[in-house]
């Protein structure tokens, strides 16, 4: 169990539990599990043993960049995991605009901190009780105000809730095992939380390459009739695949740089992606196959 104490107080960074990929991204129906909206944003611990501190999940402090967060009504003796995020105007979050509110100083778009589990009440370490127990604790531990919310889980048929959030355009949703064992696995990639992402999907053009730590460029159809670049594909991407490029490049490269190697785009791939941003550009995509 990973646990950090910051100098000086009390306050605790405590590593969180991590998902697992659903199989074959699919969502299921189980009496045993229930079902949780996948936020857009940032994922952060926020603890107030003493004094208020939010960290990302790699153990970086925030907490001065979002100074909205300080009327704070979660009591002290409290550590929470949850979601950072930036709500449109449709009440969705927004990932870009979380994005730049975390990156920029003047940005004064308010953050809304969604709690989901509780890992800390009243001082107590509550990790090692089940799923629901802790969520009962969440319900105790603070009322909610338009910077503090608390992510609502779902125990019908998580199939159906998929298809609501899919149609709604939002990222996916979290499956999690409510059995008595279902406790908080600190620092660890558990199949008792598992992922369902919304993902989009395109068939996009390569148009080069990334030489050291081999990635694909990628490229859509533009307006005017030539390539518009809309990112680089490394996630999925294998030894075979790279193979594949080696062998034509001599026949498609015209350019090259150091970093680099530009090619007609005359091959084809599938990608999925987390959506696009409003830039035109893939969002974390990850290569799927060829496109003959």
């Amino acid at each position: 169990m990973k646990y950090h104490l910051s100098q000086g107080d009390n306050n605790m960074f405590i590593s969180p539990m991590m998902l697992y990929n659903a199989k074959n991204n699919q969502p299921f129906d189980s009496k045993n599990h229930i079902a949780e909206l996948k936020l857009d944003g940032l994922r952060c611990i926020l603890s107030h043993m003493d004094k208020l501190y939010v960290y990302t999940r790699h153990n970086d402090l925030i907490t001065h960049k979002f100074p909205e967060l300080l009327r704070c009504p979660v009591p002290e003796g409290t550590i929470l995991d949850g979601e950072l995020v930036v709500l449109d105007d449709q009440g969705k979050p927004d990932f870009e605009a979380m994005s730049a509110r975390f990156l920029s100083r003047k940005n004064k778009k308010p953050v809304v901190f969604c709690a989901f589990d509780i890992l800390r009440y009243k001082g107590i370490d509550v990790t090692g009780l089940s799923l629901l127990k802790r969520k009962e604790l969440l319900n105790q531990a603070f009322k909610e105000n338009e910077n503090y919310k608390k992510v609502e889980m779902f125990e019908g048929n998580a199939i159906e809730y998929y298809e609501q959030v899919r149609g709604r355009g939002l990222e996916g949703i979290i499956i999690k095992s409510k059995k008595e064992n279902s406790i908080y696995e600190i620092n660890k990639r558990s199949i008792r939380w598992q992922k369902v992402i919304n993902w989009t999907y395109a068939d996009v053009y390569i148009s080069g390459y990334r030489k050291n730590n081999f990635a694909l460029l990628v490229s859509i159809d533009a307006a005017d009739g030539s390539k518009f670049p809309v990112g680089i594909v490394e996630s999925g991407v294998s030894p075979i695949h790279q193979k594949v490029i080696e062998s034509v490049q001599k026949r498609l490269v015209f350019k090259e740089d150091k970093n680099f190697a530009y090619m007609e785009p005359r091959i084809m791939a599938r990608v999925k992606t987390r959506s696009w941003t409003l830039s035109g550009r893939l969002r974390s995509p990850e290569f799927m196959e060829f496109v003959i």
